[in-house]
């Protein structure tokens, strides 16, 4: 029978590590007598980072004496004492390849159910001092599991562990632990796994989307698929930059051109999502050549792009464009990328910009009606007045294509309106003004503009009743960063890292404008990216979350530790990885 070895609790705490300040509650440590269990925690016990730990689906962690006397042998400690692994309960038993999600066990005067499999998080190796933990827990299926409180109730060393009732399709916390992180997943033990209640809903939709992702993608004429008419054939995509040929310019606004990019060979060009952008590479100054992103603003060709750029008083690359770039000048463009794309779908659209924002809902709006989409498609945009509102024609042409389409256009400084302008008013959006449009509460809502724009705009929509889930956003700046448990610093503008310059490869962070050489000073090019200041997204640091995955816009790396499944083509974990020619990245 299973026992209770030791009860472990600790209050988070701030710790140094690397030069910042986690808060964590990693650091557990060892009870006596009796604990009263309640439904978020153990009495004397906490998590820091609550956005991944604690929370009723993760009240109580579960590690196992026989995984310490593993780990003790493979890693040639002798130095781990019970709650060296942040578990708050040391057991005798309960392996993780025999205990299941939805098991429930009765402990001393408590009853709980197993829920999940640990989280995947480098504060395990920063308490253990072995950085690669996260990815060794998962490779060797030795995770530990999370437990919900059923029954509150008093738990002590040495108590019986009773298993109360045997979980649902019977799939162990390593098999689940598995199914997330490991190549070669079961599609049916994916569905398997869904069918169990007990799973926590993280899991749950993770493995959701995994599921979608199985299913073999549906094509016109299929049940479900819906035939577009004239849609581009497919072409694939290229590696890294290619050169193309300016076409013409296009003044829109006074501070607004469009670029029409053409093929130099006759090659047909891959057809792009609406909302995707390009990359374009210019030579801006005596340094190395500078990168920036610009959404494409109209459904491409066979042989051309568009893309419309403002001019920003003190943009480097912006300001070459318009001051410098002449038709049939030669420019460097990467292929179309990004995840801020009209999805398919039968529900109302809302499609909402302000000033240059405009662009990639401009491109949405040109798929949509040139199908004669039958969706009610909602307009709104916000421009400065009248000279500054780019695409307001094009934009009203392509509106009387649509069934049902509403148009409604803001100004922020006064101006004088004509009786036929009704779709146009003074001010910026509020909760009250989009309340008044009649938006619906299920449809998807597109919104890119600066960035206090998107917040206020997502959260009146959310009042509104949108699920947050389809309120998409598009965002050109750098991504904001996902540290969990990194007490937050100001923001510093990104730069190039401090010290001696490295001397190897260059690498270029697209949307924070930095290109610097790399340095093997730099364990990863996470390791350098957070030299530089440009914010950055991780959970494990050790190539199994996949939190950290970043596009590669050209060139190539490799990794320094091979993580436990690789990212998708054209993508790279920048947790473990390191550049092995001229790379630039989307970060």
């Amino acid at each position: 029978m299973a026992t209770l070895l030791s009860v472990n609790v600790g209050m988070p705490k701030d710790v140094s590590w690397q030069g910042r300040t986690v808060h964590t509650g990693a650091w557990k440590s060892p009870v006596r007598g009796p604990r009263m269990v309640r439904r978020l925690n153990i009495a004397g016990d906490g998590q820091g980072d609550l956005a991944g730990h604690g929370g009723e689906m993760r009240a109580v962690l579960v590690y196992q004496q026989e995984s310490y006397q593993y780990w003790q042998k493979h890693l040639g400690r002798d130095d781990l004492s019970y709650g060296s692994f942040g578990e708050n309960l040391t057991v005798a038993g309960l392996p993780d390849d025999e205990v299941c999600i939805g098991d429930r066990y009765r402990i001393g005067d408590a009853e709980f159910e197993v829920s999940q499999p640990r989280v995947t998080c480098y504060r395990v190796g920063m308490r253990l001092g072995e950085p690669t933990m996260a990815s060794l827990l998962v490779a060797h299926h030795r995770p530990g599991f999370y437990m919900r409180v059923i029954s509150e109730g008093h738990v002590q060393a040495g108590d019986e562990i009773t298993l109360t009732r045997r979980g649902p399709e019977e799939l162990s916390v390593a098999d689940i632990d598995a199914l997330l992180y490991l190549p070669d997943r079961d599609p049916a033990k994916l569905r398997r796994a869904l069918r169990i209640p007990a799973l926590s809903p993280g899991w749950q939709q993770s493995f959701r989307e995994l599921a979608a992702a199985q299913q073999p993608k549906q094509e016109p004429g299929w049940p479900g698929g819906r035939a577009e008419p004239q849609q581009p054939r497919e072409v694939p995509g290229w590696p890294g930059f290619k050169t193309m040929r300016v076409a013409r310019i296009v003044p829109e606004t006074p501070a607004v051109s469009s670029i029409h990019l053409d093929t130099t060979d006759d090659t047909p060009l891959p057809a792009s999502r609406p909302g995707q952008y390009l990359s374009i590479r210019v030579p801006v100054g005596d340094g190395a050549p500078a990168v920036r992103s610009y959404s494409l603003s109209s459904t491409p060709t066979a042989r051309s792009y568009r893309i419309s750029v403002k001019h920003e008083p003190h943009g480097l690359v912006s300001g070459y464009l318009h001051t410098r770039l002449h038709a049939d000048d030669l420019v460097e463009i990467a292929c179309p990328r990004g995840t801020f794309v009209l999805e398919d779908g039968t529900g109302p659209v809302v499609l909402l910009s302000a000033g240059i924002g405009v662009t990639p809902v401009l491109a949405m709006l040109h798929r949509l009606a040139a199908v004669r989409d039958p969706r009610p498609v909602w307009w709104i945009h916000t421009a400065h007045d009248r000279a500054h509102h780019a695409f307001a024609d094009e934009v009203h042409a392509l509106l009387a294509q649509l069934p049902q389409a509403h148009e409604h256009i803001s100004y922020t400084a006064e101006a004088s309106l004509r009786p036929d302008e009704a779709h146009i008013g003074q001010g910026r959006p509020s909760a009250r003004s989009l309340a008044a449009l009649g938006i619906p509460a299920d449809a998807d809502a597109y919104l890119c503009g600066p960035t206090a724009f998107m917040d206020d705009v997502g959260g009146f929509l959310r009042e509104l009743g949108l699920d947050p889930a389809r309120i998409h956003v598009e965002q050109f700046s750098a991504l904001p960063a996902i540290n969990p448990g990194v007490t937050p610093t100001a923001t510093v503008r990104p730069h190039r890292p401090p010290g001696p310059e490295g001397t190897g490869p260059l690498v270029t962070f697209a949307r924070s404008g930095v290109t610097t050489p790399w340095s093997p000073a730099h364990a990863s090019l996470l390791d350098l990216a957070e030299a530089c200041d440009v914010p950055t997204r991780w959970s494990c640091r050790t190539g199994v979350c996949h939190t950290c995955v970043t596009h590669v816009v050209s060139g190539d790396t490799t990794y320094t530790t091979q993580p436990l499944e690789p990212p998708e083509p054209g993508t790279v974990l920048v947790c473990c990885s390191e550049p092995t020619t001229e790379v630039v990245l989307d970060l």
